[in-house]
């Protein structure tokens, strides 16, 4: 059975990586890639793959946001998220906006090879190393794990992204079109859902959750 894959990650050489790799196997077709999220969701209504590669920090959108927008879709489309990050809070947010697997960047090709088969076939997929982060998190029954950034708007999430990137309120109200006053009443919003009061703390967590790149 043939499998179409689209590629969604901004870093070129990571993409050519994993088209060398993918193509390889007879039962793969890539049928695009992505540099973005918006344009991973655009590319996924126009070419309905059956299996997403989606990189988590991305421009414009994040991969979290459009691994949320395409599952709405209901396309049928699988979403395999291939990042660097391996926090549990970051695997959380992923499989909670609809994700079927997570694997590390720096798996092997056939850790890869198979993550996508699995995923494909209606499976779910989580590389070994974030499987033992889930079951060492079970073993803690006075750790509960945090969803907090799914109580996030998806401005909100935006907004949140553009203080991690250093901008203020006044660049982020110009680059998204909206006034001061409503940057300030969600970035208050963002501070008070997440507990979280100062801009250093925001940048890190922005970071923990994969909306910014370290």
């Amino acid at each position: 059975m043939q499998t179409t894959i689209l590629l969604a990650d901004d870093h070129r050489i990571v993409r050519e990586g994993f088209r060398r790799i993918l193509e390889d196997q007879p039962d793969f077709e890539i049928v695009g890639e992505a540099t973005n999220g918006e344009e991973a969701v655009r590319m996924v209504t126009e070419r309905r793959p059956d299996v997403v590669l989606m990189d988590i920090s991305m421009p414009l959108l994040s991969g979290i946001d459009a691994t949320r927008r395409i599952t709405k879709l209901g396309l049928g489309t699988r979403i395999l998220v291939c990042s660097m990050h391996d926090d549990r809070t970051c695997v959380e947010e992923v499989l909670r906006a609809g994700a079927s697997g997570y694997v590390l960047k720096d798996a092997s090709a056939g850790e890869l090879i198979t993550a996508i088969e699995s995923v494909r076939a209606g499976d779910s997929y989580l590389s070994p190393a974030i499987t033992q982060q889930v079951v060492s998190a079970i073993a803690r029954p006075g750790e509960r794990p945090s969803y907090a950034a799914s109580a996030l708007t998806e401005r909100e999430r935006e907004v949140l992204h553009l203080i991690a990137e250093g901008l203020s309120s006044k660049e982020i109200a110009q680059q998204l079109g909206v006034s001061l006053k409503t940057v300030e009443s969600h970035r208050a919003n963002v501070m008070e859902k997440l507990d979280i009061h100062k801009v250093s703390g925001l940048v890190r967590f922005a970071i923990r959750a994969g909306l910014v790149a370290p």
